[in-house]
């Protein structure tokens, strides 16, 4: 498939038609690097996929503590109040 660069305020841009991002399984955010002889749109994957189940399985563990001591500041020794 071709597709022509169209003007979009200051930058270009290209349409892409509904059913080759639907086959792309294409969802914002997207990544768009360049490669040798073009340019390459893919998918971000999520980063933090699975790190509440991750973090529900260390509290069951008992291992969801800090992992250091909390150090005392200034702030914690001048008078304060929640409210």
């Amino acid at each position: 498939m071709e597709a022509r660069l169209v003007q979009i305020g200051n930058s270009r841009g290209i349409r892409i038609p509904k059913a080759l991002i639907e086959a792309a399984g294409l969802e914002v955010p997207l990544r768009l690097r360049v490669v040798e002889g073009g340019l390459l749109l893919e998918r971000v994957d999520h980063p933090r996929a699975g790190w509440a189940s991750a973090a529900r399985e260390l509290r069951d563990r008992g291992e969801d503590g800090l992992l250091d001591d909390p150090v005392p500041t200034a702030f914690d020794e001048s008078e304060w109040e929640w409210k």
